[in-house]
């Protein structure tokens, strides 16, 4: 067995796994992370992205760059032009970024999953009443990224940005494994709360879940990085007007994005638990008038 083989053998295992990735101290681990990843120095550069490779599926095939500076340029990196191209049909609401959808479905009155058998509330992962109110038994879901998948993300359909809510928390791992053991898990970690409106007025709203070394979400329209460290307003409000597949910002690593929208939105017929798929490709159709 190769040594990349005998790691991810080991890493499967699920109380091996949770132990790792969950019982250190996450925030000090984060904040090293964080850190570490813009060390701008050739060798620390070239072993930290050997060592990724070891542990994950790395591809920098797409990526616009060949050379990086550092491994947060790496985790960071835009794609070559055309590669995430949003899908067309105004009906259709499409995935923000690359990534593996997780739980989906109807929100029962404000109850939803985040694996089968592991309810939240809306209200706790939102914090904001009115907004529940706007989601009530509307549509949800979860596309999980990755370590080494593309870390952009990217406005879902033609909508205008209207308020950031940054809840500061946890950095729990996201995986499937810390999703079955953790309660309300999404609901404890550090996110971002971004309510948007369609142009034909329905809500619909992204909420960026951070993660153990991926506590940091940068938002291109606030010119703003959020992280434990972030200071003063939790609420930005703003007026910022995004078409279909804008880039909105980035994760510092993989991690979560929960979708909310209305409940008379349909999933499309290949939208299904673990598919992996990619920014630009349809999740929903919005009904025509």
């Amino acid at each position: 067995m190769t040594v990349k083989g005998l790691i991810s053998s080991l890493t499967q295992q699920e109380d091996l796994n949770f132990l790792l990735t969950n019982r250190i101290p996450r925030a000090a681990v984060t904040r090293f992370m964080g850190w570490f990843s813009k060390i701008e120095n050739p060798l620390v550069r070239d072993l930290s992205i050997a060592c990724w490779r070891l542990f994950s599926d790395l591809d920098l095939s797409e990526a616009k760059k060949t050379e990086f500076k550092s491994l947060h340029d790496c985790f960071t990196r835009e794609l070559r032009p055309g590669l995430r191209a949003a899908d067309p049909d105004p009906s259709m609401v499409v995935s923000p970024s690359d990534g593996i959808i997780g739980a989906f479905g109807s929100i029962a009155d404000t109850e939803l999953f985040q694996i089968k058998g592991a309810p939240y509330s809306l209200l706790d992962l939102l914090g904001d009443p009115a907004l529940v109110e706007q989601h009530r038994n509307g549509s949800f879901i979860t596309l999980r990224l990755t370590s080494s998948m593309y870390h952009r993300f990217h406005a879902p359909h033609d909508c205008r940005i209207e308020r950031v809510t940054f809840i500061h928390g946890d950095t729990w791992n996201v995986n499937p494994i810390a999703l079955k053991r953790v309660e309300r898990l999404f609901c404890k970690n550090e996110r971002a709360v971004i309510r948007t409106r369609l142009r034909t007025g329905e809500a619909l709203t992204l909420v960026p879940v951070a993660a153990i070394l991926v506590a940091s979400i940068r938002l291109h329209f606030l010119d703003v990085v959020l992280n434990a460290q972030t200071t003063g307003p939790r609420v930005f409000s703003c007026d910022a007007r995004v078409n279909k597949g804008d880039e909105l910002g980035w994760f510092e690593h993989g991690s979560t994005i929960i979708l909310l929208a209305p409940g008379d939105f349909e999933f499309c017929d290949d939208v299904e638990e673990s598919a992996r798929v990619r920014a630009g490709q349809p999740l929903m159709r919005k009904p025509t008038a």
